[in-house]
């Protein structure tokens, strides 16, 4: 009996290191922060913000990591996902809150390592009043729906 608990054991840690190494083969290169590419923020978000993928495909299945960095006074109207998005701060000051409608005074305001999940089709809204840089982990593909079709900036005339 004690050798088949210990054969267990080796079978189970086999199988924990072999998902290990497996995403470890997965895994995105190492970067610096100045080998970060940012570039302009997709159509579906204001102008004004940086856009930059750290890991995964935004447009397929799968994880993904990516970052936005937002000027002073930057706002994204009420939206929602279909999965769960998970927001850490990285600079500045970014404030979240939950609803239809955008209330700043419900809203909490999250510092360089606060953390926050929108879970999927949870309406939220956030906005910055001195710029802030997030990191967003989540479920690919990425998709966005604003509670007001009218707060989309993807379907705005240039």
């Amino acid at each position: 009996m004690h050798f088949s608990n210990n054969k267990a054991l080796i079978v189970v840690a086999a199988s924990l290191l072999a998902q290990t190494i497996s995403l470890a083969a997965d895994a995105p290169p190492v970067l610096s922060a100045k080998a970060v590419k940012w570039g302009a923020a997709p159509p579906v978000f204001s102008p004004g913000a940086k856009f930059a993928v750290m890991a995964g495909d935004p447009a397929a299945k799968g994880l993904v990591t990516v970052r936005l960095e937002m000027p002073a006074g930057y706002a994204i109207a009420p939206h929602f996902h279909p999965t769960d998005e998970h927001v850490t701060v990285l600079k500045g000051s970014f404030s979240i809150g939950m609803g239809d409608v955008v209330d700043k005074s419900k809203a909490m305001t999250l510092t360089p390592g606060g953390y926050a999940v929108a879970m999927a089709n949870m309406h939220h809204y956030a906005f910055t009043t001195t710029g802030a840089t997030i990191q967003v982990h989540m479920q690919g593909p990425f998709a966005i729906t604003y509670v007001s079709p009218a707060d989309d900036p993807s379907k705005k005339s240039p």
